[in-house]
């Protein structure tokens, strides 16, 4: 059986007061994409609504580039960041 849900990326840096992650992605992401964040202490589900890369908001990333993203809870360094599929 196939998994639900493939891995897109790792968190290198969280920004607590304006709740932003940066996730280097190993795959494409795009805004509407529902994603996973698990680690250790970390299990948070949510929809990409926001996506930075240099300061300029953006649609669309890929793989091997840098994203900021706007997070709804607290996540740490190196958790890992899954896309569900539809």
């Amino acid at each position: 059986m196939e998994s639900p849900y493939e891995r897109i990326g790792r968190i290198i840096h969280f920004y607590p007061k304006a709740s932003v992650a940066t996730i280097e992605l190993v795959s494409s992401a795009k805004k509407g994409d529902r994603i996973i964040v698990r680690g250790s202490m970390t299990k948070l589900q949510q929809t990409i609504d926001s996506m930075e890369c240099e300061h300029t908001q953006i649609s669309v990333a890929e793989s091997g580039q840098s994203v900021g993203v706007k997070i709804i809870g607290k996540v740490r360094k190196n958790d890992v960041v899954y896309r569900l599929k539809s």
